[in-house]
């Protein structure tokens, strides 16, 4: 019994330190009370923002190659957590890039 309460545990501890490494990857963009949250292909039609500058989460990339063998992780980043919004445009002509 001592060593499956040691395992599950484990299995516990491991569970919550991927929780809190994962969290940090995908990040909201709050500018002016509003939240403009991260999106992927599942989502995009309903959390992708016009008016908003994304780039692709290096993290949540790395994080689906490395966990590419539980699926449902990759499938969670990739669908719904893929981009990270960075900031406002700045017009209409405005084309996402470094000088704006």
């Amino acid at each position: 019994m001592a060593v499956e309460d040691d395992e599950m545990r484990k299995l516990v501890a491991l569970i919550a330190v991927l929780g809190i490494l994962l969290a940090g990857c995908g990040r909201p963009l709050y500018v002016d009370g509003k939240t403009y949250p991260t999106y992927g292909f599942f989502n995009e039609s309903s959390s992708k923002s016009k008016n908003v500058c994304y780039e692709l989460s290096v993290g949540n990339i790395i994080w689906s190659i490395l966990l590419v063998e539980s699926v449902v992780f990759p499938v969670y980043f990739v669908g719904w957590s893929i981009y990270n919004p960075i900031r406002l445009k700045n017009g209409p002509n405005d084309q996402c890039t470094f000088d704006g």
